[in-house]
């Protein structure tokens, strides 16, 4: 579809139309009677040198199909499902073991009647339920697309079996259930930087030209998916209406997307953060000693023997965290079993990763 028409345009179309009234309606005058041609070249009228007025670029214009959701809106969308694609694609591979590769082809906006009867019949036609979004969103998966992995789902082989034109069966449609659940949980996280939403399929049709959610004039977004499955291709359509992104229309935009991406960290988001790490396993390694010994002599240790080292034994040891020093600490015993006891915190600046501290053990 072409831009929208600003209002220099508009006006300049009226005033084309109205000309082209005008002269049809004036009737042609007769022809002046030819006059000699002139002696001198000073003699040429002086109309004949007036620049002639340029054409103006008219751009044509579906007044049935206006284009309700704005340009920053689609780029948004657009950049959502780009990544959406990708991380299904991998969930999707993980899912069949096999490489299914998903590309976006297309983000345009249409009419809801124009995007049902582009269908075919039958089709997985899924009404998806998204709160807090207003009504229902629509994901179709192609059949072509929808049997090969029913097939390899059930454990078949790489040779491609020709679609059967039919609904799909209860046993297929549960399997279906598990490509439309990998959907839904990629989709939910591609949105959660702009909403949180709860999606859930309602219910499955066959036919889509006896489904009707919106109007047949509404305009809908149609973001259209390729997947490629070995030698098979199908495509899978996701119908978002625009009533049903209208109310957030200003969260889809690119000013809102950098601020989401640059915000600073709050008290909340960092306490958030530490409750999700804090149960995480780390490694603690304390470093005793460092000393040269010869390979003869390391061959001949046995027990009881000791291994000096310079090492001050009263100064303290150094505990890494990771292998990160962090805290400066001593050895000691609590409660019967061998311990360490932190001293103080290694500043990050001080720290000289490639140092090993000396200390002095027996072995």
């Amino acid at each position: 579809m072409g831009d929208i028409l600003s209002q220099e345009e508009v006006e300049s179309l009226l005033s084309e139309a109205k000309g082209t009234q005008a002269g049809a309606a004036t009737p042609p005058k007769p022809a002046a009677p030819a006059s000699p041609p002139p002696a001198t070249p000073a003699a040429q009228p002086a109309a004949s040198s007036s620049p002639m007025r340029p054409k103006e670029k008219i751009t044509p214009y579906d007044f049935k199909r206006p284009e309700r959701v704005g340009k920053e809106q689609m780029r948004a969308l657009q950049t959502m499902h780009e990544g959406f694609g990708r991380n299904f694609g991998a969930g999707l591979s993980a899912l069949l073991r096999s490489i299914v590769e998903v590309k976006l082809t297309s983000v345009d906006q249409l009419t809801y009647s124009e995007f049902v009867f582009s269908l075919e019949n039958p089709t997985c036609f899924n009404l998806i339920t998204a709160k807090p979004l207003e009504g229902q969103l629509i994901l179709d998966i192609n059949p072509s697309l929808l049997f090969p992995i029913i097939d390899r789902l059930l454990g078949g082989g790489s040779t491609p079996t020709p679609p059967a034109r039919r609904p799909l069966t209860e046993i297929e449609l549960r399997l279906v259930g598990r490509i439309t659940d990998l959907f839904l949980g990629e989709m939910r996280r591609a949105w959660e930087n702009v909403l949180e939403l709860d999606l859930s399929v309602d219910r499955v049709e066959s036919n889509p030209q006896l489904v009707q959610i919106v109007p047949p004039n509404e305009v809908v977004v149609l973001i259209s998916f390729e997947l490629t499955l070995g030698n098979v291709r199908g495509m899978m359509n996701l119908c978002i209406p625009f009533n049903s992104i209208e109310r957030i229309g200003n969260k889809l935009s690119a000013n809102s997307w950098v601020a989401i991406s640059k915000r600073p960290a709050t008290r909340e988001s960092i306490q958030r953060l530490s409750d999700q790490i804090g149960g995480a396993v780390v490694e603690l390694v304390v470093d005793l000693a460092d000393t040269h010994i010869s390979t003869a002599d390391l061959i001949g240790l046995r027990v009881g023997d000791i291994v000096t080292t310079e090492k001050d034994i009263r100064k303290p040891l150094v505990l890494r965290v990771e292998g990160q020093p962090k805290f400066h600490t001593t050895v000691g015993s609590f409660k019967g079993r061998k311990a360490i006891r932190v001293v103080d915190e290694i500043e990050e600046q001080h720290v000289d990763i490639g140092e090993v501290p000396e200390g002095e053990a027996g072995a």
